[in-house]
Protein backbone atom coordinates (compact mmCIF):
# COMPACT_ATOMS: atom_id res chain seq x y z
CA UNK A 1 0.00 0.00 0.00
CA UNK A 2 2.89 2.20 1.00
CA UNK A 3 4.59 1.60 -3.02
CA UNK A 4 1.00 2.07 -4.60
CA UNK A 5 0.63 5.44 -2.23
CA UNK A 6 4.27 6.94 -2.98
CA UNK A 7 3.52 6.09 -6.94
CA UNK A 8 0.01 7.58 -7.00
CA UNK A 9 1.79 10.87 -4.97
CA UNK A 10 4.57 10.83 -7.62
CA UNK A 11 1.70 10.55 -10.41
CA UNK A 12 -0.40 13.39 -9.62
CA UNK A 13 2.84 16.10 -8.85
CA UNK A 14 3.84 15.16 -12.23
CA UNK A 15 3.61 17.78 -14.83
CA UNK A 16 3.88 18.57 -18.62
CA UNK A 17 6.64 21.93 -19.14
CA UNK A 18 5.85 23.70 -22.11
CA UNK A 19 8.96 24.96 -22.52
CA UNK A 20 10.66 27.66 -25.52
CA UNK A 21 13.54 26.84 -27.21
CA UNK A 22 15.17 28.73 -29.88
CA UNK A 23 14.93 27.64 -33.75
CA UNK A 24 18.14 26.56 -35.79
CA UNK A 25 20.64 25.99 -33.17
CA UNK A 26 22.54 22.69 -33.85
CA UNK A 27 23.50 21.17 -32.51
CA UNK A 28 22.20 22.17 -29.11
CA UNK A 29 18.43 21.70 -30.86
CA UNK A 30 16.69 19.97 -33.68
CA UNK A 31 12.96 21.00 -34.13
CA UNK A 32 12.28 18.79 -36.55
CA UNK A 33 13.38 15.68 -34.20
CA UNK A 34 12.79 17.21 -30.85
CA UNK A 35 16.28 16.04 -30.48
CA UNK A 36 19.58 17.92 -29.62
CA UNK A 37 22.08 18.37 -26.62
CA UNK A 38 19.98 21.12 -25.43
CA UNK A 39 16.57 18.77 -25.57
CA UNK A 40 18.00 15.97 -24.18
CA UNK A 41 19.00 17.35 -20.70
CA UNK A 42 16.07 19.72 -20.23
CA UNK A 43 13.91 16.24 -20.75
CA UNK A 44 16.05 13.78 -18.93
CA UNK A 45 16.53 16.62 -15.25
CA UNK A 46 12.68 17.04 -15.56
CA UNK A 47 11.95 13.31 -16.39
CA UNK A 48 14.23 12.60 -12.77
CA UNK A 49 11.03 13.77 -10.82
CA UNK A 50 8.31 12.95 -13.65
CA UNK A 51 7.78 15.80 -15.21
CA UNK A 52 7.46 15.34 -19.17
CA UNK A 53 8.77 18.18 -21.34
CA UNK A 54 6.82 19.42 -24.34
CA UNK A 55 9.02 21.55 -26.34
CA UNK A 56 7.74 24.84 -28.59
CA UNK A 57 10.33 26.32 -30.78
CA UNK A 58 10.35 30.53 -31.75
CA UNK A 59 12.76 32.65 -33.06
CA UNK A 60 14.97 33.64 -30.12
CA UNK A 61 13.75 37.25 -29.97
CA UNK A 62 10.11 35.79 -29.39
CA UNK A 63 11.41 33.31 -26.55
CA UNK A 64 10.96 36.09 -23.72
CA UNK A 65 8.01 37.78 -25.20
CA UNK A 66 5.95 34.01 -25.06
CA UNK A 67 7.48 33.44 -21.27
CA UNK A 68 5.99 37.06 -20.49
CA UNK A 69 2.48 36.29 -21.90
CA UNK A 70 2.46 33.22 -19.52
CA UNK A 71 2.16 31.45 -22.75
CA UNK A 72 4.78 28.87 -21.82
CA UNK A 73 5.83 27.02 -18.40
CA UNK A 74 9.37 28.12 -19.08
CA UNK A 75 12.17 29.01 -21.42
CA UNK A 76 15.22 27.56 -22.26
CA UNK A 77 17.24 31.37 -21.74
CA UNK A 78 15.91 34.99 -20.90
CA UNK A 79 17.84 36.84 -23.86
CA UNK A 80 19.81 39.26 -21.21
CA UNK A 81 16.51 40.43 -19.58
CA UNK A 82 15.71 39.59 -16.19
CA UNK A 83 12.63 36.96 -15.62
CA UNK A 84 12.57 37.64 -12.32
CA UNK A 85 10.14 40.31 -12.50
CA UNK A 86 7.27 38.63 -15.07
CA UNK A 87 7.60 35.45 -12.25
CA UNK A 88 10.25 33.91 -13.43
CA UNK A 89 12.91 31.32 -11.14
CA UNK A 90 15.82 30.25 -12.75
CA UNK A 91 17.30 27.00 -12.50
CA UNK A 92 21.04 25.69 -12.61
CA UNK A 93 22.67 26.38 -16.16
CA UNK A 94 21.86 22.67 -18.01
CA UNK A 95 24.13 23.57 -21.32
CA UNK A 96 26.90 26.13 -21.99
CA UNK A 97 27.49 28.38 -24.74
CA UNK A 98 31.14 29.59 -25.25
CA UNK A 99 30.71 32.31 -27.13
CA UNK A 100 33.71 34.05 -28.91
CA UNK A 101 34.85 36.74 -31.28
CA UNK A 102 35.44 34.70 -34.75
CA UNK A 103 37.17 35.86 -37.85
CA UNK A 104 38.72 35.07 -40.74
CA UNK A 105 42.57 34.32 -40.48
CA UNK A 106 43.85 36.23 -43.28
CA UNK A 107 42.74 39.30 -41.87
CA UNK A 108 45.21 39.09 -39.00
CA UNK A 109 42.01 40.96 -36.47
CA UNK A 110 43.44 41.05 -32.68
CA UNK A 111 40.48 42.03 -30.28
CA UNK A 112 41.54 42.28 -26.67
CA UNK A 113 39.35 45.51 -26.07
CA UNK A 114 35.74 46.74 -26.86
CA UNK A 115 37.72 49.69 -29.00
CA UNK A 116 39.45 46.95 -31.03
CA UNK A 117 36.04 46.53 -32.91
CA UNK A 118 36.13 50.18 -33.82
CA UNK A 119 35.43 50.05 -37.70
CA UNK A 120 34.51 46.39 -37.90
CA UNK A 121 31.04 45.11 -38.60
CA UNK A 122 30.00 42.51 -37.05
CA UNK A 123 26.85 39.71 -36.88
CA UNK A 124 26.12 37.87 -34.19
CA UNK A 125 23.02 35.81 -32.61
CA UNK A 126 19.71 37.40 -31.87
CA UNK A 127 20.50 38.97 -27.95
CA UNK A 128 24.17 39.45 -27.85
CA UNK A 129 24.08 43.27 -27.65
CA UNK A 130 21.70 42.73 -24.17
CA UNK A 131 24.21 40.34 -22.89
CA UNK A 132 27.71 42.32 -23.72
CA UNK A 133 26.62 45.93 -23.83
CA UNK A 134 30.28 46.67 -23.06
CA UNK A 135 31.46 45.42 -26.25
CA UNK A 136 28.78 45.85 -28.78
CA UNK A 137 27.37 49.36 -27.82
CA UNK A 138 29.36 51.45 -29.22
CA UNK A 139 29.01 49.07 -32.98
CA UNK A 140 25.25 49.52 -32.50
CA UNK A 141 25.92 53.75 -32.60
CA UNK A 142 28.22 53.31 -35.44
CA UNK A 143 25.66 50.69 -37.50
CA UNK A 144 27.94 48.26 -38.26
CA UNK A 145 26.32 45.64 -35.57
CA UNK A 146 23.83 42.88 -37.30
CA UNK A 147 22.18 39.80 -35.61
CA UNK A 148 20.92 36.91 -37.54
CA UNK A 149 19.08 34.11 -36.40
CA UNK A 150 19.97 31.99 -38.72
CA UNK A 151 23.82 30.98 -38.20
CA UNK A 152 24.78 29.29 -41.21
CA UNK A 153 24.16 32.70 -42.61
CA UNK A 154 26.70 33.99 -40.28
CA UNK A 155 29.31 31.33 -41.79
CA UNK A 156 28.61 32.60 -45.38
CA UNK A 157 28.47 35.69 -45.25
CA UNK A 158 32.01 35.65 -42.85
CA UNK A 159 33.65 33.57 -45.56
CA UNK A 160 33.09 36.00 -48.25
CA UNK A 161 33.87 39.55 -46.51
CA UNK A 162 30.36 40.82 -45.84
CA UNK A 163 31.43 41.22 -42.31
CA UNK A 164 34.86 41.17 -40.29
CA UNK A 165 33.77 39.86 -37.08
CA UNK A 166 31.06 36.74 -36.39
CA UNK A 167 30.50 36.21 -32.23
CA UNK A 168 29.37 33.10 -32.01
CA UNK A 169 29.52 30.01 -29.75
CA UNK A 170 32.80 27.64 -30.93
CA UNK A 171 30.25 24.75 -31.40
CA UNK A 172 27.55 25.90 -33.43
CA UNK A 173 29.72 28.02 -35.35
CA UNK A 174 32.19 24.77 -36.45
CA UNK A 175 28.67 22.46 -37.13
CA UNK A 176 27.21 24.94 -39.19
CA UNK A 177 30.91 25.00 -41.14
CA UNK A 178 30.60 21.03 -41.39
CA UNK A 179 27.40 20.98 -43.18
CA UNK A 180 27.95 24.07 -45.60
CA UNK A 181 31.49 21.59 -46.80
CA UNK A 182 28.87 19.47 -47.63
CA UNK A 183 28.34 21.65 -50.46
CA UNK A 184 31.96 20.77 -52.66
CA UNK A 185 31.20 24.79 -53.57
CA UNK A 186 31.75 25.69 -50.59
CA UNK A 187 35.68 26.47 -49.10
CA UNK A 188 35.91 27.23 -45.61
CA UNK A 189 38.68 29.78 -44.92
CA UNK A 190 40.60 29.63 -41.93
CA UNK A 191 39.45 31.19 -39.09
CA UNK A 192 40.62 32.74 -35.65
CA UNK A 193 38.76 32.34 -32.55
CA UNK A 194 39.07 35.10 -29.90
CA UNK A 195 38.23 34.66 -26.15
CA UNK A 196 36.73 38.09 -25.45
CA UNK A 197 34.83 37.56 -21.74
CA UNK A 198 35.75 35.10 -18.27
CA UNK A 199 33.19 32.15 -18.88
CA UNK A 200 30.15 32.74 -16.65
CA UNK A 201 28.04 29.53 -16.70
CA UNK A 202 25.71 32.40 -14.96
CA UNK A 203 24.86 33.88 -18.48
CA UNK A 204 23.03 31.10 -19.83
CA UNK A 205 20.34 29.47 -17.75
CA UNK A 206 16.62 28.08 -18.15
CA UNK A 207 13.91 29.93 -16.72
CA UNK A 208 10.75 28.51 -15.03
CA UNK A 209 7.29 30.18 -13.89
CA UNK A 210 7.04 27.19 -10.94
CA UNK A 211 9.14 27.02 -8.36
CA UNK A 212 8.92 23.38 -7.46
CA UNK A 213 9.25 22.38 -11.06
CA UNK A 214 12.69 24.72 -11.09
CA UNK A 215 13.70 22.38 -7.67
CA UNK A 216 12.66 19.45 -9.39
CA UNK A 217 14.86 20.26 -12.74
CA UNK A 218 17.83 21.13 -10.54
CA UNK A 219 17.59 18.01 -8.11
CA UNK A 220 17.25 15.80 -12.21
CA UNK A 221 20.29 18.08 -13.43
CA UNK A 222 22.14 17.25 -10.45
CA UNK A 223 21.53 13.57 -11.11
CA UNK A 224 22.57 13.52 -14.37
CA UNK A 225 25.46 15.33 -13.83
CA UNK A 226 26.56 12.60 -10.57
CA UNK A 227 25.79 9.21 -12.43
CA UNK A 228 27.88 10.42 -15.81
CA UNK A 229 24.60 11.02 -18.48
CA UNK A 230 25.14 14.46 -18.71
CA UNK A 231 28.51 14.06 -20.44
CA UNK A 232 27.31 11.11 -21.98
CA UNK A 233 24.88 13.70 -23.89
CA UNK A 234 27.29 15.78 -24.97
CA UNK A 235 29.48 12.96 -26.34
CA UNK A 236 26.80 12.05 -28.52
CA UNK A 237 26.47 14.72 -30.42
CA UNK A 238 30.23 16.41 -29.94
CA UNK A 239 32.97 14.06 -28.64
CA UNK A 240 33.35 16.47 -25.81
CA UNK A 241 34.44 15.45 -22.51
CA UNK A 242 33.83 17.13 -18.87
CA UNK A 243 31.43 19.76 -19.53
CA UNK A 244 30.13 19.77 -16.22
Amino acid sequence: MLALSCAWCASASADVVIMAFGEKIPPFCFPESDSGIELEVMRAALAYRGHTLKPRYYSFARIPVEFKAGEVDAAMTDLGEDMTAWGGYYGDPAVFYDNVFISLKERNLVIKKPEDLRGLKIISFVGAAKRYPEWLDEVKRQGHYFEQNNQALQVLTLNIGRYDVVLSDRNIFKYFTLQLKLNKAFHPKPIVEQSFVKFNPMDYRPVFRDPKIRDDFNAGLKQLKDNGKFNAIYQKYLGDKDKN
